[in-house]
């Protein structure tokens, strides 16, 4: 099988979109494969802990920071535990399919299911789940939408600046939450998302990730498969500390269609876990 490298545990050897659960989807030889939304920020993570080198720059605060990135989409964690049924496709829905009105409490709950691992991780959370809804405005086409949308992000920002306020007098990260720092830490957590949205749903051609945080601005990344393998690609300019980097993510393999919710949920705990792993390499 092309791209399934088979053991006995059964392992595979973005301008963006995101997912969990809330599936982030993937095909490999007809099989397809779903990615949750926890499983993509833990890749995210593990890109965070090697980031870095003259060209980029370093992470810090270091351990903050790698954190914030893991636990970027720890909001979802409640609506993975049942996710919701797409009666078009017999899937769970992906995440592009969930509502404003679902998608902004799940978002607004994420600040308190991070905040006792440490408020700077809080932070990036927060800023992250804001950030999208910044950049990505489809949501002002529906005045319902857009009554949501405003309230969370007035809502969350009040959240932040009292956040910044608290960390500003704590002298282990008062160096950590200027405008500029916040800024370049906010950036870099979307950088590894839009990374890790990349390696987990499979690049099969060249792809680019504009604006990634250098050491002294900011550049374009481009991912490109070697000899059409999604699991080995060059990256370029390259911007981890170490001369390879390998990440590794777990999967589900839904073999069939449903026709219900109640039905959708029972495949979906019984699917068999695939393990996949990406490698990555300088140009």
């Amino acid at each position: 099988m092309k791209a399934f490298a088979l053991s006995a545990v059964y392992c595979l050897n973005i301008r963006v979109v995101q997912t969990g659960t809330v599936m982030l989807y993937r095909t490999i030889d007809e099989n397809r494969i779903s990615i949750t939304q926890p499983t993509h920020a833990w890749v995210s993570g593990q890109l965070a802990h090697v980031w870095g080198n003259e060209m980029f720059g370093s992470v810090a605060p270091y351990e903050a920071v790698c954190l914030g990135a893991q636990q970027h989409d720890i909001g979802w964690i409640p609506w993975e535990s049942a996710p919701s049924f797409n009666h078009d496709t017999g899937y769970p829905h992906s995440f592009t399919e969930v509502a404003p009105e679902v998608h902004t409490k799940l978002w607004a709950g994420a600040k308190q299911l991070a905040m006792p691992m440490g408020r700077y991780a809080a932070l990036l959370v927060s800023l992250h789940g804001t950030g999208l809804y910044e950049r990505f405005t489809h949501w002002k086409k529906s005045p319902e939408a857009t009554r949501v949308v405003e309230a969370f992000l007035q809502q969350e920002k009040e959240f932040q600046q009292d956040l910044i306020a608290s960390l500003g007098k704590d002298p282990a990260y008062q160096p950590y939450v200027t405008p500029e720092v916040i800024s370049r830490n906010r950036r870099l957590v979307a950088t590894f998302d839009a990374l890790s949205l990349f390696i987990c749903m499979g690049v099969t051609a060249p792809k680019q990730l504009e604006q990634a945080p250098s050491a002294t601005g900011e550049t374009t990344l481009t991912l490109t498969p070697i000899n059409d393998d999604p699991t080995q690609l060059w990256v370029e300019p390259w911007c981890f500390q170490s001369d390879q980097v390998e990440v590794v993510f777990e999967g589900r393999i839904l073999k069939e269609k449903t026709n219900d919710e109640e039905m959708m949920r029972e495949q979906l705990a019984i699917a068999p876990w695939v393990t996949l792993t990406a490698t990555l390499r300088p140009r």
